[in-house]
């Protein structure tokens, strides 16, 4: 089996180096500016999943040494401010039973990729395991808080193809499991990145520091209360009847197991890199203001997270 990593973030890392290690063929599409760093293809991974070292079979900034392999399986994990790029450097690489895996945080990667690519390529992941980027080529895992569910919200995909790529990922060392309802489970992650994430990201502080705090619990129910009436307003089917409902699961099951991680968008901030709130609260702003509802929360705190970044722009530049 061909495999291409779209993106080498430290999810995209981690996924490259199992699947190598595997024994599958993995070649992996970065930016220009990395290339120097992989120009051995070295990667590495540590952390609660062990420690690994692979040799991929290819590390480039486009697809053009690809064009004569037959790729089967393309994951793309790419920041969702890259997506249509990626998209439109890979579309080529598509053949009659090529699928592509959206591993990415946040909302509208899936229907970016499925428009341009064909839903019947398309599979969605919800990809819940904390990484972190130590350096280029090298990530951490962190923590995990469930499987990868793959599935596809189309049902155009078989079954059997589907559980069959899960089986693949599980046996390479990834906790995957095939979610015949992984658009409901991608939204509970996007709930549960938009209540943590930039706030966390603003206050730099780790979830259980966040969920212990009677005023930062009170902004992040407010978020998850906003999310819940935008989500009826689209007709967005969610796997939970309540707001309440949710926020009980998210205190009590969900924050425990990753009290001491601290968000991505932290990390982004303090690199004075771009972040995902456009795919995340921003997103939630977006879809309230289709159906003229306001979203106080959400918008104030993607506003905060936009003058971040932008002051951390100036500074650079």
């Amino acid at each position: 089996m061909n495999i291409v990593i779209f993106g080498l973030g430290a999810v995209g890392t981690v996924f490259a180096t199992f699947l190598k290690k595997a024994g599958y063929t993995v070649y992996a599409i970065t930016k220009d500016k990395y290339l120097n760093d992989l120009k051995s293809f070295e990667l590495k991974v540590k952390g609660i999943w062990g420690d690994h070292r692979v040799k991929l079979d290819g590390v480039f900034s486009s697809i053009s040494p690809l064009k004569d392999k037959k790729i089967d399986l393309i994951i793309l994990s790419v920041k969702s401010y890259d997506t249509e790029e990626a998209v439109r450097s890979f579309k080529d690489l598509i053949s009659d039973n090529t699928k592509v895996i959206v591993a990415q945080n946040g909302y509208g990667n899936y229907e970016i990729v499925s428009k341009a690519v064909g839903k019947e390529h398309t599979l969605l992941a919800r990809v819940i395991f904390g990484s972190r980027t130590i350096k280029t080529g090298f990530a951490e895992v962190t923590v995990n808080a469930d499987d990868v569910r793959i599935g596809d919200p189309s049902k155009t995909i078989s079954e059997e193809d589907i559980i069959k790529i899960a089986c693949i990922m599980r046996n390479a060392g990834i906790p995957t499991s095939y979610d015949p309802e992984v658009y409901k489970t991608l939204w509970d992650k996007i709930l549960y990145n938009c209540a943590l994430n930039p706030l966390g990201a603003i206050l730099k502080s780790s979830y259980g520091d966040l969920a212990k705090n009677p005023e930062t619990k009170r902004i992040m129910n407010s978020i998850i209360m906003e999310i819940f009436t935008v989500a009826r307003s689209q007709k967005i089917e969610l796997n939970y009847e309540s707001p309440e409902e949710y926020i009980k699961h998210f205190y009590n099951d969900l924050i425990p197991p990753t009290k001491d991680h601290y968000p991505s968008m932290y990390y982004d901030l303090i690199s004075g890199k771009r972040t995902e709130i456009d795919a995340l609260n921003g997103a939630v702003v977006k879809l309230a203001e289709e159906k003229d509802i306001r979203v106080p929360v959400n918008e104030t705190i993607t506003r905060m997270i936009k003058f971040i970044e932008e002051s951390s722009k100036k500074v650079s530049d």
